[in-house]
């Protein structure tokens, strides 16, 4: 199984360093091209394929940095890291689509023409070699693969769009769709990026992982036999897949060691559920002091 699993990881790097190697050649082919047709569309689709090259570069060198196993500096290890990739490159995307927004929006009341021919033949490209990667890393298991291949699948669809376009254009002198086609995308493009940083900065700011209720975790807690109290319960996400909650129990006086077994033992069917990897139970006498009991300091 130790080799399986190893396997799987070599697997999962070569998967990434390959789409990468793919999305980034087919992105400078890209820029050309979009300056050589004059479409903005294939310039904003370039610019998006080009933060996505960022952020498989980053996946690439954080699947093999995340691996590093925790340290005196790092106590819960490298895998924190992994949340630079998403915040960098949705900067990156936010300020490309800043820019196709500044030069698409005029080109609505004042069109140019493109090369409808030349926009074809890279929309082809555009489909083929996202294809390719995204069938690469579609078997793939690991996370990183799995929100990578989305990615593409995402680029294969704004590829399909540009590739109706310029065969509608061949045959219909309508320049204001390649401007329109590069505002759609784009603010398809920020929506995204958009909900990704939002779930980034959550994670950052340690926010309750979604779908894990606090109150509900401390109601089980309170009614397994001499809990009387429960108090300063946090959870946060480490990396968003990884989570951790601490908390103090308040017991009665007169419960034995064997029954705070027990009671530990509880507690850690009720939080050991798989949102829940890591977790540290504070357990206390009634008439023990404890300065977060009457006041939650955090």
């Amino acid at each position: 199984m130790a080799a399986h699993h190893h396997n799987s990881k070599q697997d999962s790097t070569l998967n990434i360093r390959i789409a990468f190697f793919l999305n980034l050649g087919f992105t400078i082919i890209e820029i050309i091209g979009g300056l050589w047709t004059n479409s903005l569309a294939i310039t904003s689709d370039a610019l998006h394929d080009l933060g996505d090259s960022f952020s498989l570069g980053l996946s690439w060198a954080l699947e093999k940095y995340s691996r590093k196993k925790k340290d005196e500096k790092y106590s819960y290890g490298y895998r924190r890291y992994s949340l630079l990739s998403a915040l960098i490159n949705g900067l990156i995307l936010i300020l490309g689509s800043v820019y196709v927004l500044s030069q698409a929006i005029p080109r609505i009341f004042d069109p140019e023409q493109p090369n409808a021919k030349g926009m074809l033949f890279f929309a082809i490209g555009g489909v083929v070699i996202n294809g390719i990667a995204a069938l690469r890393l579609r078997r793939g298991r690991s996370l990183n693969e799995r929100i990578i291949t989305l990615h593409l699948l995402d680029d294969i669809l704004g590829w399909a769009a540009i590739l109706i376009i310029s065969i509608i254009m061949i045959f219909k002198n309508i320049p204001i769709l390649d401007p329109i086609l590069s505002i759609v995308i784009t603010i398809y493009i920020l929506y995204n990026v958009a909900v990704n940083l939002k779930k980034t900065f959550s994670v950052f700011l340690q926010a309750v992982p979604t779908g894990i209720s606090i109150r509900e975790i401390e109601d089980k807690i309170h009614k397994i036999d001499k809990v009387i109290g429960i108090h300063h319960t946090h959870i946060w996400s480490i990396d968003s897949l990884n989570n951790v909650l601490t908390t103090h129990i308040v017991v009665k006086d007169n419960t034995t060691a064997d029954e705070i077994t027990d009671i530990k033992r509880q507690v850690k069917e009720i939080v050991g559920s798989p949102d829940l990897q890591h977790s540290t139970v504070e357990v206390e006498f009634e008439s023990e002091f404890c300065k977060m009991r009457d006041r939650e300091c955090f």
